[in-house]
């Protein structure tokens, strides 16, 4: 089973991402299996706010309820991920995080239970990027530095410079992550996926 994290601030494109890389993965997966991919979403609150609408688009979904996955919920996810691995056995899980998750210390709570060490996407608003940084910078750090690639999304809302200056910010915080500049809204090219998923 591959797995992928899926991560990034509330508002920076995740769901939106997550059914595009969701697609790519179902539509270029050479694979026989029931299930190609299967989603762990990590909501905090009482009511899932997207499960319902990543549902509706046939996927499967389990999703943990309040707090966060790598921290409250490390035990929940984990297990959660090991069930998955041994009941479906999916060709890929992908796990959507929350705004304030460090998918590193999930990355290494997964890689012991499930055996596989998962990639690291991680979503950022080009647009509030440099706003977020001056107030939780350390935060967005942690996020960032082990990253496998960066999608510096909503790039339609910024000019050239500000753009390369944002992506200079992340090459310089990750220098071996991959960063690529999207407008997920406008649909991700398969091109990407192809060099990052399926690398």
């Amino acid at each position: 089973m591959n797995m992928i994290i899926l991560g990034g601030f509330l508002g920076s494109g995740k769901t939106t991402t997550l059914l595009s890389l969701a697609k790519y993965l179902v539509d270029n997966t050479e694979s026989d299996k029931e299930f190609k991919v299967m989603i762990i979403e990590n909501e905090v609150g009482e009511i899932g706010i997207d499960d319902s609408f990543i549902s509706s688009s046939g996927l499967q979904v389990s999703t943990l309820f309040s707090g966060c996955a790598c921290c409250t919920l490390s035990g929940e996810l984990t297990s959660t991920a090991q069930v998955i691995q041994r009941d479906y056995d999916p060709e890929w899980l992908i796990v959507e995080t929350t705004g304030v998750a460090y998918p590193r210390s999930m990355q290494e709570n997964l890689e012991r239970a499930c055996k596989t060490k998962p990639q690291i996407f991680i979503l950022a608003d080009i647009n509030r990027f440099e706003r977020q940084m001056r107030a939780m910078g350390q935060l967005i750090a942690d996020q960032v530095v082990g990253s496998d690639a960066v999608f510096m999304n909503k790039i339609d809302l910024v000019d050239d410079d500000t753009q390369a200056r944002v992506k200079l910010m992340v090459e310089e915080m990750e220098p071996n992550t991959n960063v690529y500049l999207v407008t997920a809204n406008a649909g991700i090219d398969s091109s990407i996926w192809d060099t990052t998923v399926l690398k």
